[in-house]
């Protein structure tokens, strides 16, 4: 294993954890929530956990710049490698007390995403995967499930209804009626799932790329794929596909040829 790639992995991994242990201090304990301009939730634990971890990332490496979903984007050296965090991803969730949350870091060198970490605090899972050095899930390799048709597959999305409000309702309809089991374990989770070989695809009609940036090279190293609905392996299609890569061109089919 690469040991700029050993020591990214061993770093995320201890972000991410830390991070997570932020985010229990306000698990369950009926916090505050505020409404963003976009109507998301945010609460003092978003905000508290996004602090820390930029502050450990600028004293880590000082050159690099960090965006994030509640702070934006800090400034680094022209060309510096970009830190993206979410720091919780999956709010709804974590402020309802449900552990299905994830803290999400990616890091982006010349435009390409090299390494990324998921941990989901409330359930001890942490995902972390690096270029070329494979994917981890709790210190054992992770590896996307064999299965090779919808039709043995379990499909994941966050919210039934936003592939609707999105225009993507209708390659949700084919998609769910192709599948043999179609569940809401959604954000973050749910692409962990296909990672993990829990789950063969996730879909999210609307994301960010601080939603995405960890999850793309998690898939890609587990053997899976990260895409945008017409298939280009992206962070900034406003949408993403997660699969296990056997059942990749069927939901591609779909996909580009379904609108609304």
């Amino acid at each position: 294993m690469d040991t700029h790639m050993t020591i990214l992995i061993e770093t995320l991994a201890d972000l991410a954890r830390r991070a997570g242990a932020i985010t229990l201090q306000y698990y369950q304990t009926g916090i505050q929530v505020e409404t963003k301009a976009d109507e998301s939730p945010v609460t003092i634990a978003d905000r508290n956990t996004e602090k820390f971890l930029r502050e450990e990332i600028a004293k880590l490496f000082p050159d690099d710049c960090v965006m994030g979903e509640e702070f934006g984007e800090s400034a680094g050296k022209p060309g510096a490698r970009k830190w993206i965090v979410d720091p919780i991803d999956g709010t709804k969730s974590f402020v309802r007390g449900v552990p299905l949350y994830g803290v999400m870091i990616g890091v982006e060198e010349a435009g390409e995403i090299v390494a990324g970490a998921v941990y989901m605090p409330a359930l001890g899972e942490l995902v972390v995967a690096a270029k070329g050095a494979g994917c981890w899930w709790n210190g054992r390799p992770a590896k996307v499930s064999t299965k090779s048709s919808l039709a043995e597959g379990m499909l994941c999305t966050t919210d039934a209804a936003d592939n609707h409000k999105s225009g993507k309702g209708t390659a949700y309809d084919q998609l769910c009626a192709a599948s043999k089991l179609v569940r809401t374990w959604g954000d973050c989770y749910g692409h962990l799932l296909v990672a993990t070989g829990r789950a063969e695809v996730m879909i999210d009609p609307i994301m960010s790329p601080w939603d995405c940036a960890a999850l793309k090279i998690i898939l890609e190293e587990a053997g899976g794929t990260f895409t945008d609905y017409e298939g280009k392996p992206t962070i900034y299609g406003n949408c993403a596909i997660g699969t296990n890569g056997a059942v990749f061109n069927e939901v591609m089919t779909i996909t580009r040829k379904s609108k609304g």
